[in-house]
């Protein structure tokens, strides 16, 4: 299989994966927003799932990624390594996830009194399950990655998603309410980390021949390389869960619930450029290994040309369709969630060039780097949000996003320059000419909005603008059907 071809296949297992994980937290959102939970119940969830969200830093550090950095390193290189990288960073998760699980148990209550919020405790306890076989999920999907075997990861991550939505909608239908969502997440998680420490070992682990030990200072280097990822993802992880907690501490359950659906509505729309990010990401260190960064040059630029035709057009579209899509699809109970979904389009576009980038930087050796961008930008969210939250409230919050993720897109995208020489200019044309055509889309658009009555009007004023915007790109040269189609069959 080429290398062409192996990137398509995991660019499509991956988008199926996310595909499914979209339609299984759509669900979930309408489902719990809107009928299972109440706007403080869904508030509440999803304050507690940040919470975990940053505790869980503690239990992963950065020890996968550095793990598959050194897998893919190592199968071109020494085999015999290979299960010795696997073994050590399992063992090394295990532990931290034991003592942060322990942590909470003792602190929990601490919390609940901080933020002012008693059913905390209970949902805290919950919330160490989900942690811990999150955790192991999250290893094993990162472990797959570096064998440049996404599509197994696909296939761990689709029965996360599918037990998630089975358990939580069955749990919080038997009167569990926001415990009972939680088990739904946790359990659903368990499944999944079980499947893929299954998946792990009789797949790689046991097929390739190891040495009685590892060679020396092996333990150290996976340490000592997870050190700048974890300032990066932990920044990372800060960065997109303290607004959430921010929010709760200043404000109110409602208030984060109109926050989150913002935050979840933007996820949605990112999964293609996760799914790129994370199938092209393995090639670059194979193309750096084998001292070929100019064929990893060309790559990025393909890939920054496809994020650029796909996110301009969507972020004028939620910016025109914001009011209409919150307001029929979750009702006008959530109609405070409206203005924090057009700011978030913002973050859309800056977050998809984020999503394609990170991973390839670490693949390439520059985490370091990396880590110091992250960590500044994230210091800086943290405290955009200590003063824009009590003056603007969740918008506040929404705009520190935005301009702090801006400012890390930019210095990630000046990082991979330096390591593989883009041909800016031509990226340059290519972003002209998709935000010329899309800001026609978005007009044609917003003259139709008046139309939007229902859920159906809406859905076919949406595809008659994608339709506009379509032919336009077409007709310019940008966008290539043929190309496109062939990539995804």
């Amino acid at each position: 299989m080429s290398v062409a071809e192996r990137i398509a296949a995991g660019v499509k297992a991956t988008f199926v994966s996310r595909a499914v994980n979209i339609g299984v937290n759509g669900l979930l959102m309408v489902l719990l927003s809107s009928v299972l939970l109440s706007p403080s119940e869904y508030g509440l969830l999803f304050l507690v799932i940040s919470i975990i969200g940053v505790a869980q830093l503690f239990g992963d550090l950065g020890i996968a990624r550095s793990a598959a950095r050194y897998i893919a390193e190592f199968k071109e290189s020494d085999s015999s390594q290979v299960p010795h990288v696997l073994s050590i960073a399992l063992k090394y998760r295990v532990l931290l996830v034991t003592g942060t699980v322990l942590t909470i148990v003792l602190v929990r209550e601490a919390i609940a009194t901080a933020l002012g919020e008693p059913d905390l405790g209970v949902l805290l306890l919950v919330g160490t399950g989900l942690l811990a076989f999150r955790s192991l999920h999250t290893f094993n999907t990162v472990a797959f990655q570096g064998f440049n075997a996404v599509e197994l990861s696909a296939v761990v991550n689709v029965v996360n998603y599918l037990g998630r939505i089975t358990l939580v909608v069955g749990f919080v239908t038997l009167g569990w309410g926001v415990v009972g969502a939680l088990l739904g997440y946790a359990v659903g998680a368990a499944v999944a980390a079980v499947l893929g420490l299954g998946l792990l070992y009789t797949r790689f682990y046991r097929t390739f021949d190891a040495t009685d030990a590892p060679e020396a200072g092996l333990r150290r280097r996976i340490l000592e390389y997870s050190v700048p990822l974890t300032v990066s993802r932990s920044a990372g992880v800060i960065a997109a869960r303290v607004d959430t907690i921010l929010i709760g501490f200043f404000m109110n359950p409602v208030a984060v619930g109109f926050y989150t659906l913002g935050k979840q509505i933007s996820e949605f729309v990112l999964a293609p450029a996760g799914s790129i990010g994370f199938a092209v990401s393995p090639t670059f260190g194979e193309d750096k290994a084998n001292d070929e960064l100019d064929r990893a040059a060309r790559l990025y630029e393909s890939t920054v040309k496809y994020v650029l035709l796909l996110y301009v057009p969507a972020t004028v579209g939620i910016l025109v369709i914001a009011e209409p899509a919150v307001l029929l699809v979750f009702g006008r109970e959530y109609a405070g969630a409206v203005p924090v979904v057009r700011v978030l389009s913002l973050f859309v576009l800056v977050q998809s060039f984020t999503l394609v980038t990170t991973n390839v930087l670490d693949f390439l050796g520059r985490a370091r780097v990396r880590a110091i961008a992250k960590g500044v930008s994230s210091i800086a969210n943290f405290g955009l949000n200590i003063v824009f939250i009590p003056m603007y409230g969740v918008v506040g919050a929404a705009a520190a996003t935005v301009v702090t993720y801006s400012a890390y897109s930019l210095a990630n995208l000046y990082i991979i320059h330096t390591e593989l020489d883009l041909r800016v200019i031509g990226l340059l044309r290519i972003a002209l000419g998709t935000t010329v055509i899309s800001a026609v889309m978005g007009l044609c658009v917003m003259v139709l909005m008046p139309y939007t009555a229902n859920i159906a009007s809406l859905i076919g004023v949406i595809v008659l603008g994608a339709a506009i915007w379509a032919s336009m790109a077409t007709i310019s040269g940008l966008f290539d059907p043929r190309e496109t189609l062939s990539l995804l069959t």
